[in-house]
Formats: structure tokens, sequence, C-alpha cells
């Protein structure tokens, strides 16, 4: 920021102007007029003030320079007592000097175009002022002291930030011509203000209360005090000539200078928008040029980018697309080769099935033949016995219960036959009559009526029997096949992919097929059981007490064929030691987990304590005592060679049916449930055959004819029971 401001130095042609103008004043014969106007001041010189005292001159004439002040410090504006005429139009004047009223003759002040913000109050001291003209400045407020100038005749104050004038201004009588800017006037009103000097004066009249009479009524005295001062008559003529001719050649003058200015102005105004516009078009253009390049980088690079991305996506998703194909290609090997399992081991059961068929038929026909002894009469568990019949009944009926609904239901939806309403409401009031007994007097009830003894036997004969439980698993496995193909099927179809599709509809028809045949043994094996059971009947009709006590006793302690088959396949020396140490009871137990002696060695007792020994003590006579065993047992080879024959000769138990598990696939299609492709919200239950597609939930089944796979009729359908 600048502290101070060069004075701005005149030029030589302004200092020579000057320096004439001078020496034109102070020739013998000059006249009373000293004009220093256009001399670049920036303050009037103190010769000026000295030549206007001494030669007392008439008129002051300093116009369109850089005047910022009337009077420096060195001089005294009583300098300029004589003056009637000061002329400081277009100079940057700011203020007046206070003590401006000390110019008693001045007649005519001339401060247009300066930049003026107020006037002093010694303004309205001059008494013989006539001409006041302050345009172009920028004033807001003019001083009440205006009413004093008795003698003005003139005021121009248009081109200021004037919004009001005075009421002191009624009090000049003598005012002929106001000038202002009646647009931007608050006081008097607009319509007053554009209607004339007249008009102004009669309002500010009107307002001060005063009577307003015409200004040449005033205008004689002044006129007359005027005239009577001869020692200036004849420079007042000629000042008035020179100023009338004086301010018609400056109006041209400055109307040329004006013209010219703002050509000038114009001309360079627009060179340099010009150049500002051929500036701002060539960086513009530079802009837009690297801007442009930019965006051609940028969109180089994100194309690189995005072909790179592309690329690598579109080997991600090869990548996962043939991943997915080989685990579904494993899926369907896997899948292919546990259906080839289940039919060799079908086709090998199928085999054995009539020998085992047999031996089972003909040991519950020995079975039924033994005559009850006294002994099993004696030592009959009869609450023991019905509480257990009491819940195989609960069970059984609970299923009659859930089967009783389901065909309750679907054939309602079918036939809407609403007679049948009655005997359904009747066969569940028994149902619940049957669930709410009390235990003690449902158990009493069964002890006394033989037919629901009867009823429990049937049921724990069925849950017994090792062909109704192997036909029974198998058919669980071929849910299960059934399931995960279909899974499958769904899945190659959302993949759009056709290879081995003959394959997965052939090895469903053999399932299907294989369903058939198993459910149509499970019948059959059923209704010899059934028979069994009326020869049964036949035999009991002696009346022997407890007959179906004792003969439900006797399945309840029955083992296993397979746990005998187990029992059978311990070593030797392992049944002795659980013999000598009273530990029979756990024979089972070593049985199903297969243990040795060998085993037993490696064992602690914590893992003893997890297969369900819990004595202590007998935790370490048994690891204690097959230790000794196995140590004299590698003493004597003889004795080793003889328990290895042993146990050889004991064959070991193929593993039952019911432990073949399906092995689970490499493509995840158990991990997600299968659902009902019609509502899309229920889980599929339901197998159809003969297709063997599992795609349905028991409710959108009923109303269905055709399988929505395959299109095929549907022959029967069968619900799959999930167990967890």
């Amino acid at each position: 920021m600048l502290l101070f401001f060069r004075k701005r130095k005149p030029s030589d042609e302004a200092r020579k102007r000057l320096e004439y103008q001078m020496c034109l004043a102070k020739e013998a014969g000059a006249d009373d007029i000293l004009d220093i106007s256009k001399c670049e001041l920036s303050e009037i010189p103190y010769g000026a003030f000295a030549t206007c005292k001494v030669l007392q001159k008439k008129v002051l004439i300093v116009h369109t320079n850089h005047l910022t002040s009337l009077v420096p410090k060195s001089c005294s504006l009583l300098n300029l007592i004589t003056v009637k005429v000061l002329d400081l139009h277009d100079n940057q004047l700011t203020s007046l000097p206070d003590d401006i009223g000390q110019l008693t003759y001045l007649q005519v002040l001339n401060i247009e175009r300066n930049l003026l913000k107020s006037l002093p109050r010694s303004i309205g001291d001059l008494a013989q002022l006539q001409t006041l003209n302050v345009k172009g400045n920028k004033l807001k407020k003019l001083p009440s002291t205006l009413g004093d100038l008795r003698s003005l005749r003139t005021l121009d104050v248009s081109e200021n930030l004037l919004q009001e004038l005075p009421q002191a201004l009624a009090h000049i009588r003598t005012l002929e011509t106001l000038t202002l800017d009646a647009s931007s006037m608050t006081y008097p009103p607009y319509d007053v203000c554009s209607a004339g000097t007249e008009s102004v004066q009669q309002f500010l009249c009107k307002e001060s209360g005063i009577k307003y009479c015409p200004p040449s009524q005033y205008l004689l005295p002044v006129l007359e005090s005027d005239g009577g001062e001869t020692s200036v008559d004849g420079v007042d003529r000629r000042v008035h000539k020179y100023m009338e001719e004086e301010s018609e050649w400056q109006n041209k003058f400055l109307d040329y200078e004006k013209r010219k200015e703002e050509k000038m102005l114009e001309k360079l105004e627009f060179e340099r928008r010009l150049d500002v516009g051929q500036r701002e078009h060539a960086q513009l253009l530079q802009q837009s040029s690297s801007q442009k390049e930019e965006i051609l980088q940028t969109v180089r690079k994100e194309q690189v980018r995005l072909e790179k991305g592309l690329t690598k996506h579109q080997r991600n998703l090869e990548g996962e697309h043939l991943k997915l194909l080989e685990q579904l290609k494993q899926t369907e090997q896997g899948i292919a080769s546990r259906i080839q399992k289940l039919l060799e081991e079908n086709r090998r059961q199928k085999q054995s099935s009539e020998i085992l068929k047999s031996l089972e038929n003909e040991r519950i026909r020995m079975d039924q033949l033994m005559a009850i002894t006294q002994e099993e009469t004696e030592q009959l568990r009869r609450r023991e016995v019905a509480s257990a019949m009491q819940q195989m009944l609960a069970e059984s009926y609970k299923n009659k219960l859930i089967h009783m609904t389901s065909e309750s239901r679907r054939q309602d939806l079918v036939n809407q036959a609403c007679s049948s309403l009655a005997e359904m409401d009747q066969k569940f009031q028994q149902i619940l009559a049957w669930q709410q007994l009390d235990q003690n007097k449902a158990t009493s009830q069964i002890l006394e009526e033989s037919e629901m003894q009867k009823a429990a036997f049937e049921a724990l004969q069925v849950k017994k029997d090792l062909l109704h439980r192997q036909i029974r698993n198998q058919i669980k496995l071929i849910e299960t096949e059934l399931l995960q193909l279909t899974q499958l099927e769904l899945k190659r179809q959302e993949l759009d992919t056709e290879t081995l599709q003959e394959v997965i509809t052939e090895q469903r028809r053999a399932l299907s097929y294989m369903l058939q045949q198993l459910l149509k043994e499970k019948k059959q094996r059923e209704e010899e059981l059934q028979q069994i059971l009326l020869e049964m009947e036949a035999k009991s009709e002696t009346k022997q007490e407890n007959y179906w006590l004792i003969q439900y006793q006797r399945l309840l302690n029955q083992k296993p064929l397979s746990l005998k088959l187990q029992e059978e396949g311990l070593e030797r020396q392992l049944i002795n030691l659980l013999i000598e140490l009273s530990a029979e009871q756990y024979v089972p137990i070593f049985a199903h987990h297969r243990l040795s002696l060998e085993m037993l060695s490696t064992m602690t007792l914590s893992d003893l304590a997890k297969i369900g020994i819990t004595e202590t003590g007998l935790q370490r006579a048994i690891l204690r005592r097959a230790q000794e065993i196995l140590a004299v047992a590698k003493t004597i080879p003889e004795l080793l060679k003889s328990t290895e024959t042993k146990g050889l000769s004991a064959p070991e138990p193929s593993a039952p049916p019911e432990e073949i598990l399906p092995s689970a696939p490499q493509l995840e299609l158990d991990e997600r449930k299968s659902e009902c492709v019609v509502c899309m919200e229920q889980e599929a239950q339901m197998i159809f055959l003969n297709c063997g597609h599992v795609c349905c939930c028991q409710t959108c089944c009923e109303t269905l004819r055709i399988c929505p796979l395959c299109r095929k009729d549907i022959v029967q359908r069968i619900r799959i029971f999930h167990s967890s």
C-alpha cells in the first residue's frame, strides 16, 4: 500500500502557458483578468495570489487543473478580496475554505465538476454573489445559510446526490434560475421540481409561511446597487462580456473536448476490450487444448483400465465357469458312483433277502411257538411294559393322526366331500381322548385291555423288524439321491448346459423304479407281519394271562441281529476279560465300537468315559488287565498265534445296511434347501412317480396333475419326512 503520492509535475507546455499568463497579467495596460487555466496545477502558486492582490484583479480563472485545495498553507484568502469572478470548474477540489465568506465582492463562483461533498456555512456571507454553479459534485446536502444570498440569481445543483432542498432557499427573492435533478428529489416532490424554478420557490415559500413574490420585484435594487459602484462598472461590463464569450467558447470547446475524450475513451475501451478478448480467447484456447489433452489422456487411461478389468473379469468368469463345470462333473460322477453302488447293493441284498427273510420268519415263528414259561410270567414288569406300550401307542397314533390329516385334506380338496367331516371329528376326538389320558390311567387301561396290548405289540414288532428297517433305510437313501438329482438338474438348467442330461434322466428313472419296488416290498413285509400277528392271536385264544405283555417284553429284551453279529466278532479274550471283571453289561458297547485288545492298550481313562464306562475303578482295571494279557501274548508267541487264530475265525460282520450314508458331493447342493418351484417359499417335500422329481411342497402338490419340471403325469406322490 502506498503511504504518499508524488505530486504530478506539469508538462513543459503547461509550464510555458503558466509563465506566459503570469507575464501577460503583469504587463502595463493588461485587463483585470488572470487566466491560469489548463496549466496542470496541483495548487495555485503564491505568485498568482500576489498578482491578484497587487494588481487588484477582478477575474481569476483556474479551471481544468488538478487543484485539491483553493488556498495553500503559505497564502491567505484575503489576497483575493477584489476578485468578483472565480472559475474553478474541472478540478479535484474536495472542500472550500471555511472563510470563503471573506470574498465580499465575489459575484460569480463556478466550482462545476469537482469532488465537493459539502459547502461551508460561510458561503452565506457572499452578499453580492449572483451566480453559484456546483454542478457535477458529490453534494448530499446544502447548507441553510444559502438563504442569506440576497443577490443570487442563478443556482445550479444538478448532477449531485441531493434529495432535499433547504427551506431557507425561499428567502432568496432574486432567484431566477434553479437547475436540479427533479427525478432524484424527494423534497420538494418530483412534480413540483419538474415544473420549474417558480414552482419550487412557491412550494418553499408556502412551506416556510412566506408570501411568494416574483424575482422581478427584487432585481431592480440589486442591479441599482450594483451600478452604483462606479469603480468596477467597466470591469463588470468587460467581465460579463468576457464571461459570456468565454462561457460560449468554453462550452463549445468543452463539448468538443468531451466528444474527443469520449471518442478516445471509446477507442481505448474498444482496444482494451479487444486486447482482453484476444487474451481471453488465447487463454481459453490454451485451456481448451490442455483440458482436451487431459481428457483424452484420462479417457485413454480409463479405457486401458476398463479393458484390463474386462479381460481380468472375463478370465475370472471363464475360470469360475470351468470350475463350476468341473464341480458339476465331479458331483455327477459321485452321484453316479453312489447310484451304481446302491444298485449293486440292491442286487446283492435281493440275493440274500430271501435267506434273511426265511431266517427272520423262522425265528419269529419259533419265538411265537415257544410256550410262555412260569418264569417269564413271574418276571413280567407290568408297569414298565405298560408304560412302553403307552409310549409306543402314542407314537403310533401320532403317526396315524398325521397320515389321516393329510389324507383327509387331500380328499377334501379333490372330492370336496363334506360328509366325512363328522367321521374325522369323531376320530380326532378319540385320538385327543387318548392323548389326554393320565399316565397311570393309560397304563392301567393298557393292562386291562388286550386289544391295546396287541396294538402296541404290533407297532413294536414293525419297529424291531430287521427286514422292514432295511427297506425303510433304503427308501430314505433313494429319497436323498432323488432330491440331489433334482437339485443338480435345476442347477444345470440355470447354467444352460445339456451335458450328461440323458445320464441324469436314466439315473432318476432307475431310482424311481427302485423306490417303487421298495415300497411294494415294504407293504408286503407289513402284510407278512400282520399275518404273523393273526397267527399269534389265534394261539392266544387260550386266554393265558398277560400274553401280549409278555410278548412285548420279549421283543424289548431281544437284541438286534446286527448287535449279535458284532458281539460274535469280538475277541474271546476281551469277552473273558469283561466277564472276569463282572462288566459283561458293557459287551454291547465294546461290540458297537469294535474295540480290541490292541486298541485298549492305547486308550486312556477319558477315552473309556467317552464311550460310556464311567466307573473309575473299572476303567483302571480294564486297562491294566488288557496290558497284562498283551504282555503275556508277546512273551508266549504260541499263545499269541492261537489268539490270532481264534480272533480271525470269527467273521467280521459287515456294516448293516442302515449305516451306509451317501457321501457329500463336491458341489454345494445340500447346503441350501431345495425350494418349491411353484411357490418358491416352502421346502420341496414330495416325490413324483414315475418321473422321480422332488420339486414341490405338500400344499402346491395337491392341485398338480403333471410334474412342473418334465410335464409327465403324476402316478403317485410320496412325502419326504426330513429328520434333524
